[in-house]
Protein backbone atom coordinates (compact mmCIF):
# COMPACT_ATOMS: atom_id res chain seq x y z
CA UNK A 1 0.00 0.00 0.00
CA UNK A 2 1.18 3.67 -1.11
CA UNK A 3 0.26 6.68 0.54
CA UNK A 4 -1.13 9.27 -1.74
CA UNK A 5 -1.79 12.81 -0.89
CA UNK A 6 -3.42 14.97 -3.72
CA UNK A 7 -2.89 18.60 -3.80
CA UNK A 8 -5.37 20.38 -6.19
CA UNK A 9 -6.28 24.02 -5.54
CA UNK A 10 -10.01 24.20 -6.17
CA UNK A 11 -11.91 21.12 -5.53
CA UNK A 12 -15.13 22.24 -7.91
CA UNK A 13 -16.90 20.55 -10.88
CA UNK A 14 -14.63 20.95 -13.86
CA UNK A 15 -12.21 18.38 -16.33
CA UNK A 16 -9.20 18.82 -14.32
CA UNK A 17 -11.26 18.29 -10.74
CA UNK A 18 -12.71 15.11 -12.53
CA UNK A 19 -9.41 13.83 -13.30
CA UNK A 20 -7.86 13.89 -9.86
CA UNK A 21 -11.26 12.34 -8.15
CA UNK A 22 -11.33 9.42 -10.86
CA UNK A 23 -6.97 9.07 -10.61
CA UNK A 24 -7.80 8.52 -6.54
CA UNK A 25 -10.96 6.56 -7.26
CA UNK A 26 -8.18 4.47 -8.88
CA UNK A 27 -5.52 4.19 -6.88
CA UNK A 28 -7.82 3.47 -4.07
CA UNK A 29 -9.32 0.82 -6.25
CA UNK A 30 -5.96 -0.75 -6.35
CA UNK A 31 -5.34 -0.52 -2.56
CA UNK A 32 -4.11 2.65 -1.79
CA UNK A 33 -4.57 4.82 0.74
CA UNK A 34 -5.47 8.49 -0.39
CA UNK A 35 -6.75 11.77 0.83
CA UNK A 36 -7.18 15.16 -0.84
CA UNK A 37 -5.39 19.15 0.24
CA UNK A 38 -7.02 21.68 -1.44
CA UNK A 39 -7.34 25.63 -0.96
CA UNK A 40 -11.44 25.60 -1.20
CA UNK A 41 -14.07 23.11 -1.06
CA UNK A 42 -17.63 23.60 -1.36
CA UNK A 43 -20.03 20.84 -0.62
CA UNK A 44 -22.50 22.54 -2.74
CA UNK A 45 -20.60 22.76 -5.54
CA UNK A 46 -18.05 19.77 -5.56
CA UNK A 47 -18.40 15.98 -6.60
CA UNK A 48 -20.17 13.58 -4.59
CA UNK A 49 -16.88 11.25 -4.06
CA UNK A 50 -15.55 14.49 -1.92
CA UNK A 51 -17.96 15.08 -0.21
CA UNK A 52 -19.87 11.71 1.35
CA UNK A 53 -16.70 10.35 2.46
CA UNK A 54 -15.58 7.94 -0.32
CA UNK A 55 -12.19 10.78 -0.43
CA UNK A 56 -10.83 12.57 2.60
CA UNK A 57 -10.56 16.12 2.13
CA UNK A 58 -8.80 18.79 4.43
CA UNK A 59 -8.78 22.16 3.26
CA UNK A 60 -6.55 24.72 4.47
CA UNK A 61 -5.38 28.81 3.28
CA UNK A 62 -9.05 29.22 2.25
CA UNK A 63 -8.66 32.50 4.14
CA UNK A 64 -6.15 33.74 1.75
CA UNK A 65 -7.53 36.46 -1.36
CA UNK A 66 -8.48 34.80 -4.74
CA UNK A 67 -7.65 38.10 -6.61
CA UNK A 68 -6.73 41.64 -5.73
CA UNK A 69 -8.93 43.82 -6.70
CA UNK A 70 -10.07 41.76 -9.44
CA UNK A 71 -6.64 41.31 -10.89
CA UNK A 72 -3.19 38.94 -9.92
CA UNK A 73 -5.65 35.59 -10.45
CA UNK A 74 -2.32 33.95 -10.87
CA UNK A 75 -0.13 35.41 -8.23
CA UNK A 76 -2.84 34.36 -5.80
CA UNK A 77 -3.54 31.17 -6.84
CA UNK A 78 0.11 30.35 -6.74
CA UNK A 79 0.42 32.29 -2.91
CA UNK A 80 -2.88 30.10 -1.73
CA UNK A 81 -0.61 26.70 -2.95
CA UNK A 82 2.37 27.41 -1.87
CA UNK A 83 0.53 27.96 1.87
CA UNK A 84 -0.80 24.81 1.78
CA UNK A 85 2.92 23.15 0.90
CA UNK A 86 3.75 24.94 3.87
CA UNK A 87 0.88 23.54 5.93
CA UNK A 88 1.50 19.96 4.79
CA UNK A 89 5.50 20.17 4.65
CA UNK A 90 5.97 21.35 8.52
CA UNK A 91 2.70 20.60 10.21
CA UNK A 92 0.74 17.33 8.50
CA UNK A 93 3.35 15.34 7.23
CA UNK A 94 4.45 14.88 11.03
CA UNK A 95 1.10 13.46 11.77
CA UNK A 96 -0.10 12.42 8.42
CA UNK A 97 3.39 11.07 6.23
CA UNK A 98 2.76 10.19 2.56
CA UNK A 99 4.68 8.55 0.37
CA UNK A 100 3.94 9.81 -2.70
CA UNK A 101 2.50 13.72 -3.43
CA UNK A 102 0.05 13.93 -6.82
CA UNK A 103 -0.14 17.77 -7.66
CA UNK A 104 -1.62 19.57 -11.40
CA UNK A 105 -2.31 22.67 -11.91
CA UNK A 106 -0.24 24.75 -9.91
CA UNK A 107 3.65 23.53 -9.52
CA UNK A 108 4.61 26.33 -7.33
CA UNK A 109 4.11 23.82 -4.03
CA UNK A 110 6.72 20.90 -5.59
CA UNK A 111 9.96 22.36 -3.88
CA UNK A 112 8.06 22.83 -0.76
CA UNK A 113 6.63 19.48 -0.47
CA UNK A 114 10.35 18.19 -0.88
CA UNK A 115 10.94 19.63 2.96
CA UNK A 116 8.69 17.30 4.64
CA UNK A 117 9.59 14.38 6.33
CA UNK A 118 9.56 11.53 5.53
CA UNK A 119 10.40 12.61 2.18
CA UNK A 120 7.29 12.25 -0.86
CA UNK A 121 8.13 11.17 -3.79
CA UNK A 122 6.32 14.34 -6.58
CA UNK A 123 4.33 13.48 -8.95
CA UNK A 124 3.10 16.31 -11.42
CA UNK A 125 0.06 16.16 -13.77
CA UNK A 126 0.00 18.73 -16.26
CA UNK A 127 -3.17 19.57 -18.02
CA UNK A 128 -1.51 22.45 -20.22
CA UNK A 129 1.26 24.92 -19.33
CA UNK A 130 -0.22 27.57 -16.94
CA UNK A 131 1.74 30.10 -18.81
CA UNK A 132 -0.29 29.77 -22.10
CA UNK A 133 -3.76 29.33 -20.44
CA UNK A 134 -3.18 33.24 -19.47
CA UNK A 135 -4.43 35.45 -22.03
CA UNK A 136 -1.71 38.10 -23.73
CA UNK A 137 -1.74 41.88 -22.46
CA UNK A 138 -0.08 45.11 -22.08
CA UNK A 139 3.88 44.95 -21.49
CA UNK A 140 2.89 45.97 -17.51
CA UNK A 141 1.41 42.28 -17.40
CA UNK A 142 4.35 40.37 -19.38
CA UNK A 143 6.26 41.57 -17.22
CA UNK A 144 4.21 40.67 -13.94
CA UNK A 145 3.94 36.79 -15.91
CA UNK A 146 7.73 36.63 -16.45
CA UNK A 147 9.15 35.57 -13.38
CA UNK A 148 5.73 33.55 -12.88
CA UNK A 149 6.37 31.96 -15.82
CA UNK A 150 10.11 30.39 -15.13
CA UNK A 151 9.17 29.81 -11.72
CA UNK A 152 6.34 27.81 -13.49
CA UNK A 153 9.32 26.13 -15.56
CA UNK A 154 11.89 25.20 -12.82
CA UNK A 155 9.14 24.05 -9.89
CA UNK A 156 7.84 21.82 -12.46
CA UNK A 157 11.30 20.69 -13.04
CA UNK A 158 11.52 19.02 -9.55
CA UNK A 159 9.26 16.62 -9.92
CA UNK A 160 9.89 13.19 -9.79
CA UNK A 161 7.67 12.15 -12.24
CA UNK A 162 5.49 14.18 -14.77
CA UNK A 163 2.01 13.48 -16.88
CA UNK A 164 0.39 15.25 -19.38
CA UNK A 165 -3.06 14.38 -20.85
CA UNK A 166 -2.80 13.98 -24.42
CA UNK A 167 0.11 13.80 -27.59
CA UNK A 168 -0.64 17.20 -28.07
CA UNK A 169 0.09 18.60 -24.51
CA UNK A 170 3.00 16.28 -24.06
CA UNK A 171 4.12 18.61 -27.70
CA UNK A 172 3.03 21.87 -26.37
CA UNK A 173 4.90 20.98 -23.08
CA UNK A 174 8.09 20.22 -24.82
CA UNK A 175 8.28 23.57 -26.91
CA UNK A 176 7.04 25.58 -23.82
CA UNK A 177 9.59 24.18 -20.86
CA UNK A 178 12.58 23.75 -22.93
CA UNK A 179 15.37 23.49 -20.42
CA UNK A 180 13.16 20.38 -18.59
CA UNK A 181 14.77 17.14 -19.64
CA UNK A 182 11.90 14.80 -18.85
CA UNK A 183 9.99 13.83 -21.53
CA UNK A 184 6.43 13.30 -19.83
CA UNK A 185 4.50 10.17 -19.98
CA UNK A 186 1.10 10.01 -21.72
CA UNK A 187 -1.53 9.59 -19.28
CA UNK A 188 -4.97 9.53 -21.01
CA UNK A 189 -7.71 11.09 -19.24
CA UNK A 190 -10.63 8.14 -18.39
CA UNK A 191 -14.50 7.58 -17.46
CA UNK A 192 -15.19 6.11 -14.22
CA UNK A 193 -17.59 3.97 -15.92
CA UNK A 194 -19.46 1.87 -12.80
CA UNK A 195 -21.07 5.38 -11.93
CA UNK A 196 -22.69 5.56 -15.46
CA UNK A 197 -23.35 1.78 -15.40
CA UNK A 198 -24.82 1.84 -11.88
CA UNK A 199 -26.42 5.08 -11.49
CA UNK A 200 -29.99 4.79 -12.78
CA UNK A 201 -31.18 8.07 -13.30
CA UNK A 202 -35.20 9.21 -13.22
CA UNK A 203 -37.36 11.98 -13.76
CA UNK A 204 -36.12 13.80 -10.18
CA UNK A 205 -32.99 13.95 -12.28
CA UNK A 206 -35.08 15.64 -15.11
CA UNK A 207 -33.72 19.19 -14.98
CA UNK A 208 -35.44 20.18 -19.04
CA UNK A 209 -38.63 19.33 -20.20
CA UNK A 210 -39.08 18.94 -23.32
CA UNK A 211 -41.28 17.06 -25.62
CA UNK A 212 -40.50 13.91 -26.28
CA UNK A 213 -39.79 13.55 -30.03
CA UNK A 214 -37.43 16.77 -29.50
CA UNK A 215 -33.90 16.25 -31.03
CA UNK A 216 -31.91 17.67 -28.23
CA UNK A 217 -28.23 18.74 -29.11
CA UNK A 218 -26.37 19.24 -25.87
CA UNK A 219 -23.35 21.19 -24.86
CA UNK A 220 -21.59 20.81 -21.04
CA UNK A 221 -18.49 22.94 -20.47
CA UNK A 222 -17.95 25.67 -18.03
CA UNK A 223 -18.94 29.08 -18.34
CA UNK A 224 -15.42 30.70 -19.57
CA UNK A 225 -14.86 32.68 -23.02
CA UNK A 226 -11.95 30.35 -23.58
CA UNK A 227 -14.30 27.27 -23.96
CA UNK A 228 -15.73 29.20 -27.35
CA UNK A 229 -19.64 28.46 -25.76
CA UNK A 230 -20.74 31.19 -28.48
CA UNK A 231 -19.94 28.70 -31.48
CA UNK A 232 -22.87 26.44 -30.18
CA UNK A 233 -25.65 29.41 -30.28
CA UNK A 234 -24.19 30.31 -33.58
CA UNK A 235 -24.06 27.20 -35.08
CA UNK A 236 -27.60 26.11 -34.07
CA UNK A 237 -29.09 29.17 -35.37
CA UNK A 238 -27.63 28.21 -38.54
CA UNK A 239 -28.85 25.44 -38.28
CA UNK A 240 -32.35 27.16 -38.69
CA UNK A 241 -31.28 27.40 -42.56
CA UNK A 242 -30.33 24.21 -43.28
CA UNK A 243 -33.75 22.56 -42.01
CA UNK A 244 -37.33 22.29 -42.76
CA UNK A 245 -39.92 24.38 -40.68
CA UNK A 246 -40.95 20.76 -39.34
CA UNK A 247 -37.60 19.76 -38.18
CA UNK A 248 -36.92 23.22 -36.90
CA UNK A 249 -39.68 23.00 -34.85
CA UNK A 250 -38.60 19.69 -32.84
CA UNK A 251 -34.95 20.35 -32.00
CA UNK A 252 -33.03 22.37 -29.03
CA UNK A 253 -30.12 23.27 -27.76
CA UNK A 254 -29.16 22.24 -23.67
CA UNK A 255 -25.78 24.31 -22.72
CA UNK A 256 -25.14 22.84 -18.82
CA UNK A 257 -22.15 24.26 -17.16
CA UNK A 258 -20.23 24.50 -14.29
CA UNK A 259 -21.13 28.02 -12.86
CA UNK A 260 -19.42 29.63 -9.38
CA UNK A 261 -21.01 32.52 -8.61
CA UNK A 262 -17.69 33.71 -7.07
CA UNK A 263 -16.05 33.84 -10.42
CA UNK A 264 -16.37 37.04 -12.20
CA UNK A 265 -15.80 35.71 -15.77
CA UNK A 266 -18.93 32.42 -15.17
CA UNK A 267 -21.03 35.11 -14.10
CA UNK A 268 -20.73 37.53 -16.93
CA UNK A 269 -20.39 34.98 -20.03
CA UNK A 270 -24.00 33.17 -18.74
CA UNK A 271 -25.47 36.67 -19.21
CA UNK A 272 -23.58 37.43 -22.36
CA UNK A 273 -24.87 33.59 -23.78
CA UNK A 274 -28.53 34.74 -22.65
CA UNK A 275 -28.53 37.88 -24.61
CA UNK A 276 -26.93 36.47 -27.73
CA UNK A 277 -29.27 33.93 -27.79
CA UNK A 278 -32.56 36.71 -27.12
CA UNK A 279 -30.88 38.53 -29.69
CA UNK A 280 -30.48 35.89 -32.23
CA UNK A 281 -34.41 35.29 -31.35
CA UNK A 282 -33.60 31.51 -30.28
CA UNK A 283 -33.76 32.00 -26.74
CA UNK A 284 -37.37 30.01 -26.67
CA UNK A 285 -35.30 27.32 -28.26
CA UNK A 286 -32.23 27.28 -25.73
CA UNK A 287 -31.69 26.16 -22.22
CA UNK A 288 -29.07 27.45 -20.05
CA UNK A 289 -28.30 25.48 -16.69
CA UNK A 290 -26.16 26.11 -14.01
CA UNK A 291 -24.12 23.34 -12.23
CA UNK A 292 -25.94 20.51 -12.90
CA UNK A 293 -25.30 17.30 -10.49
CA UNK A 294 -23.43 14.59 -11.61
CA UNK A 295 -27.16 12.63 -11.69
CA UNK A 296 -28.18 15.69 -13.36
CA UNK A 297 -25.56 15.78 -16.02
CA UNK A 298 -26.42 11.67 -16.82
CA UNK A 299 -29.71 12.30 -16.98
CA UNK A 300 -29.32 15.12 -19.49
CA UNK A 301 -26.34 12.79 -21.54
CA UNK A 302 -28.93 10.11 -21.98
CA UNK A 303 -32.03 12.53 -23.35
CA UNK A 304 -29.30 13.96 -25.89
CA UNK A 305 -29.61 12.45 -29.20
CA UNK A 306 -25.83 14.62 -30.16
CA UNK A 307 -22.68 16.32 -28.18
CA UNK A 308 -21.26 19.55 -29.65
CA UNK A 309 -17.95 19.97 -28.34
CA UNK A 310 -16.75 23.85 -29.13
CA UNK A 311 -13.59 24.49 -27.00
CA UNK A 312 -10.41 24.86 -29.77
CA UNK A 313 -7.28 23.32 -28.75
CA UNK A 314 -8.53 21.53 -25.77
CA UNK A 315 -5.64 19.95 -24.24
CA UNK A 316 -7.69 16.68 -23.71
CA UNK A 317 -11.40 17.45 -23.10
CA UNK A 318 -13.53 14.74 -21.13
CA UNK A 319 -16.91 15.35 -21.86
CA UNK A 320 -16.44 13.43 -25.79
CA UNK A 321 -15.68 10.32 -23.63
CA UNK A 322 -18.63 10.70 -21.71
CA UNK A 323 -20.87 10.97 -24.47
CA UNK A 324 -19.39 8.45 -26.71
CA UNK A 325 -19.58 6.46 -23.77
CA UNK A 326 -23.21 7.01 -24.10
CA UNK A 327 -23.78 6.50 -27.67
CA UNK A 328 -23.46 9.41 -28.61
CA UNK A 329 -22.13 11.42 -31.63
CA UNK A 330 -19.74 14.42 -30.84
CA UNK A 331 -19.34 17.42 -32.91
CA UNK A 332 -16.16 18.47 -32.03
CA UNK A 333 -13.79 21.48 -33.12
CA UNK A 334 -10.79 19.95 -35.18
CA UNK A 335 -7.88 20.43 -33.31
CA UNK A 336 -5.90 19.48 -29.64
CA UNK A 337 -7.53 16.07 -27.68
CA UNK A 338 -10.29 15.56 -29.62
CA UNK A 339 -8.24 14.43 -32.51
CA UNK A 340 -6.93 12.04 -30.40
CA UNK A 341 -10.45 10.82 -29.20
CA UNK A 342 -13.08 11.45 -32.01
CA UNK A 343 -12.56 9.48 -35.26
CA UNK A 344 -13.89 11.84 -37.89
CA UNK A 345 -17.21 10.34 -39.37
CA UNK A 346 -17.17 6.99 -37.31
CA UNK A 347 -18.08 8.13 -33.73
CA UNK A 348 -18.38 11.49 -34.58
CA UNK A 349 -18.03 15.07 -36.60
CA UNK A 350 -14.58 17.06 -36.53
CA UNK A 351 -15.20 20.44 -37.82
CA UNK A 352 -13.38 23.72 -38.68
CA UNK A 353 -14.58 25.93 -35.89
CA UNK A 354 -17.27 27.78 -37.43
CA UNK A 355 -21.56 27.65 -37.35
CA UNK A 356 -21.39 26.82 -41.04
CA UNK A 357 -19.45 23.42 -40.32
CA UNK A 358 -20.40 22.39 -37.65
CA UNK A 359 -24.58 23.30 -38.39
CA UNK A 360 -23.62 21.10 -41.57
CA UNK A 361 -22.90 18.05 -38.93
CA UNK A 362 -25.62 18.75 -36.95
CA UNK A 363 -28.17 18.71 -40.10
CA UNK A 364 -26.84 15.23 -41.05
CA UNK A 365 -27.56 14.30 -37.26
CA UNK A 366 -31.06 15.68 -37.65
CA UNK A 367 -32.12 13.96 -40.80
CA UNK A 368 -30.64 10.32 -40.17
CA UNK A 369 -31.23 8.86 -36.86
CA UNK A 370 -29.35 6.03 -37.66
CA UNK A 371 -26.43 7.55 -38.82
CA UNK A 372 -26.38 8.85 -35.40
CA UNK A 373 -26.82 5.54 -33.51
CA UNK A 374 -24.21 3.77 -36.01
CA UNK A 375 -21.78 6.44 -35.10
CA UNK A 376 -23.17 6.44 -30.95
CA UNK A 377 -22.27 2.73 -31.07
CA UNK A 378 -18.76 3.14 -32.53
CA UNK A 379 -17.88 5.65 -29.67
CA UNK A 380 -19.32 3.63 -26.69
CA UNK A 381 -16.81 0.72 -28.15
CA UNK A 382 -13.69 2.80 -28.83
CA UNK A 383 -13.68 4.30 -25.17
CA UNK A 384 -14.09 0.60 -23.59
CA UNK A 385 -10.93 -0.09 -25.82
CA UNK A 386 -9.02 2.90 -25.74
CA UNK A 387 -10.01 4.96 -22.21
CA UNK A 388 -11.16 2.39 -20.18
CA UNK A 389 -11.42 3.15 -16.28
CA UNK A 390 -9.46 -0.49 -15.61
CA UNK A 391 -6.77 0.89 -18.05
CA UNK A 392 -6.46 3.92 -16.58
CA UNK A 393 -6.20 2.11 -13.21
CA UNK A 394 -3.42 -0.09 -14.18
CA UNK A 395 -1.72 2.20 -15.80
CA UNK A 396 -1.22 4.94 -13.05
CA UNK A 397 -0.60 2.18 -10.30
CA UNK A 398 2.06 1.24 -12.13
CA UNK A 399 3.17 4.64 -12.38
CA UNK A 400 3.44 4.98 -8.59
CA UNK A 401 4.77 1.70 -7.91
CA UNK A 402 7.54 2.60 -9.40
CA UNK A 403 8.30 5.98 -8.39
CA UNK A 404 8.20 4.55 -4.98
CA UNK A 405 10.62 1.95 -6.17
CA UNK A 406 13.73 4.48 -7.95
CA UNK A 407 15.52 7.23 -6.80
CA UNK A 408 15.21 10.54 -9.43
CA UNK A 409 16.66 11.04 -12.03
CA UNK A 410 18.09 13.61 -14.31
CA UNK A 411 15.50 17.05 -14.68
CA UNK A 412 17.75 19.69 -16.57
CA UNK A 413 19.03 19.50 -19.91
Amino acid sequence: MVRILFVHPDLGIGGAERLVVDAALALQSKGHEVSFLTNHHDPEHCFDETKDGRLPVKTVGDWLPRDIFGKFYAACAYLRMVYAAFYFSFFLSKKEPVDVVFCDLISMGIPIFRLARPNPKILFYCHYPDQLLSRQGSLLKQCYRMPLNYLEEITTAQADSILVNSKFTSRVFKETFKRIATDPDVLYPSLNTRFFDETVVDESDQVVKLPNDAFMFLSINRYERKKNLPLALHSFKALQERVTPGEWNKVYLVMAGGYDDRVLENVEHYDELEEMAEDMRIRSKVCLLKSPTDRQKLFLLHRAQALLYTPEFEHFGIVPLEGMYLSKPVIAANSGGPLETIIHDQTGFLCEPVPKEFAAAMAKLLSDDKHGERMGAMGRKRVQQRFSFDAFSTKLDNIVNDMVARESGKKYK
